[in-house]
């Protein structure tokens, strides 16, 4: 299964270092950026979870950075992370489309409740880390595993993202354009061939009752 993938801006080489290390340490992927040129690129051209973005670095500052990203509908939760503090600037990060605001200095153990909290808002307000999907099988909304009877199950990456939709749009009819957005990036061909296949794979490991074809509109998924 794929780690959970968070991107982020800091231009504080030290303390980029240092969150990187502590998230990973937590099993998340974490892609580091230092400038806002380099991390628009990044960005644009990968799929992420949960952005951590810092303001004040060199090239476009972290808010114009947000609120580009929200002007082409990318809606990947986010966190600015800044010493900057007055409310005129509280108010600039979330009109640019920020879900949450944290201050410098902090310990990075509230950084981890920030991320875990965004994470686990992605499937509607659930409280639990753990969602369950049949008697033997969970998966885990913090770090995106697999559980089958208690041990990790690995899956592709794309069957990982599919599979992560289906979670956040239970009992939701999801089209095949939704679906194609979710897996493949702005420079990759969608396949319709390779949908069914993942579909497939999935349905062997959770149940061919769970994912439910709707003609010509798209999948829905059940826990029932």
């Amino acid at each position: 299964m794929s780690q959970t993938k968070i991107f982020l801006l800091e231009d504080d080489i030290n303390l980029n270092e240092t969150i990187v290390e502590f998230l990973e340490g937590k099993g998340y992927d974490v892609t580091p950026a230092y400038d806002g040129d380099e991390a628009q690129e990044k960005m644009y051209e990968n799929r992420y979870d949960l952005y951590l973005l810092d303001v004040n670095v060199p090239g476009m500052n972290g808010f114009e950075l947000l609120k580009k990203a929200r002007e082409n509908d990318d809606s990947v939760p986010a966190v600015f992370i800044t010493s900057l503090n007055s409310m005129d600037d509280l108010e600039v990060g979330y009109k640019s489309g920020c879900d949450d605001y944290l201050r410098k200095p902090f310990e990075l153990k509230e950084l981890l409740f920030r991320v875990q909290t965004l994470l686990k808002r992605e499937f509607l307000h659930v409280n639990k880390d753990i969602v369950k999907i049949s008697k033997d099988i969970e998966y885990n909304i913090l770090t995106n595993e697999l559980i089958v009877s208690g041990k990790n199950v690995g899956i592709q990456n794309k069957e990982a993202l599919l599979l992560k939709l289906f979670l956040q749009k239970k009992g939701e009819i999801i089209s095949h354009e939704v679906i194609y957005d979710t897996l493949w990036s702005y420079d990759e061909v969608s396949s319709d061939t390779a949908l069914r296949t993942y579909i497939k794979n999935l349905r062997k490991i959770i149940g061919k009752d769970k994912i439910v074809s709707i003609k010509k509109l798209g999948y829905k998924f059940t826990l029932k």
